[in-house]
């Protein structure tokens, strides 16, 4: 009978170093648990798990677009109950995903304790011949998702974890691959902020190719957008004596990725990918069409009271719409001929005209904003080729 390597990472208190352990299993059912319930759960899981625990259940909870998710319902050693979320996924960028789910899940208890379900591992093992199976496990809170959570309070978290969260190089980046979606992010550091959104904002560019194929017009216009207006709108926030500090940012900060515990009370946020960022960045999946209750503006005022707003003050909101242009690429990189593309696109457009006129781009269209914001695509839009889309 065949046996395959299965390996874990566990944290080691204090800090982010990690060590490396190693067990031998079967590579068939003798390499799962026998634990009641109606998921799976493989022996590696429990290499990440206390020492002595017993699971006496493993449920299938909660929806992905990407992984398989579980509770594990324990008992430990000392004879109390505890539960654990299981996440197992396969395929492009699975490794990134839990190692930079894990990563950053540790990142951000240190600066903000209590903020994300604790981490507790994440591993991975072999489900068939050069097939890998990566795992992550964290605490499971039983959550809900119906209503807002208090405004200033949430402000005044996210603004503690932006600020208590410090690079540990100074510069800007991530010390490992983290992704929004299944997108690997890249994770070189950066002095230069605008070098920095410049890698963040190619690699959606280049995913969102690899599913739409190439648009000319699009592609005119993130060439300007890199060249001249990323220099001059982001590049202002580090000259003429002014600077900006990196911030530790969650990285998809919206409605779906916040709950409130039905246990305590507090809210719990999850699903990060984190970066070393301007602090602003986090805000711009806020100005997407998808949100709701964070559209709200007090939670901006409530933020910008515990965290100012960077200098140039009058060009935040200029710098929130390209930071939107992140989110509304990735979307549409996740979604063959989503009307984020066009979004993006004119957004775009807005600000080539204002920070990098260039004759040759078409013409910003503030009618087409009001409609896409809505979701609704007119009949004359183009999609990736210029041809005429259907109307929603």
């Amino acid at each position: 009978m065949s046996s395959t390597l299965v390996t874990s990472r566990v944290v080691e208190q204090p800090g982010l170093h990690l060590t490396l352990d190693s067990v031998e299993t079967d590579e068939c059912d003798n390499a799962y648990a026998n634990i009641p319930g109606n998921f799976k759960v493989h022996k590696a899981v429990f290499s990440v798990l206390p020492p002595g625990i017993e699971v006496q259940e493993a449920m299938r909870s909660g929806v992905s677009a990407w992984a398989k998710t579980a509770r594990l319902s324990t008992i430990l050693k000392d004879g109390s109950e505890r539960q654990y979320f299981l996440k197992c996924i396969t395929g492009q960028g699975a490794r990134a995903l839990v190692e930079g789910a894990y990563h950053s899940a540790v990142t951000i208890n240190q600066a903000c304790p209590g903020l994300v379900p604790e981490p507790s591992g994440w591993g991975q093992y072999s489900i068939g011949p050069g097939e890998i199976c990566y795992f992550y496990v964290c605490a499971f809170h039983d959550m809900r998702f119906n209503e807002a959570p208090d405004r200033r309070a949430f402000a005044d978290t996210i603004a503690a974890m932006h600020k208590n969260g410090k690079s540990p190089t100074g510069m800007f980046g991530y010390p490992v691959k983290t992704v929004i979606g299944k997108m690997e992010r890249t994770v070189t550091w950066e002095d230069s902020w605008a070098a920095c959104f410049t890698n963040l904002l190619r690699d959606v560019i280049d995913y969102d190719n690899d599913t739409n194929g190439v648009w000319p017009e699009l592609e005119a216009a993130c060439n300007q957008l890199i060249d001249v207006v990323i220099p001059r709108l982001l590049g202002a926030l580090q000259s003429d004596g002014r600077n900006i500090t990196p911030a530790l940012v969650h990285g998809d900060l919206w409605e779906n990725n916040v709950g409130c515990d039905t246990s305590t009370g507090k809210i719990v946020v999850f699903d990060p990918g984190c970066t070393y960022a301007h602090n602003e960045m986090e805000f711009g999946t806020w100005r997407c069409r998808w949100t709701t209750y964070f559209r709200n503006s007090k939670f901006m005022l409530y933020y910008k009271r515990a965290y100012t707003a960077s200098d140039p003050k009058e060009e935040w909101d200029d710098r929130n719409r390209l930071y939107s242009i992140h989110p509304y690429l990735t979307d549409s990189a996740g979604h063959r001929g989503s009307i984020s593309r066009e979004t993006a696109y004119n957004d775009m457009l807005f600000l080539c005209e204002k920070y990098g006129p260039l004759d040759s781009l078409e013409k910003y269209d503030p009618i087409l904003y009001i409609y896409l914001v809505d979701g609704i695509r007119l009949p004359s839009s183009p999609n990736v080729s210029g041809a005429v889309l259907p109307v929603s």
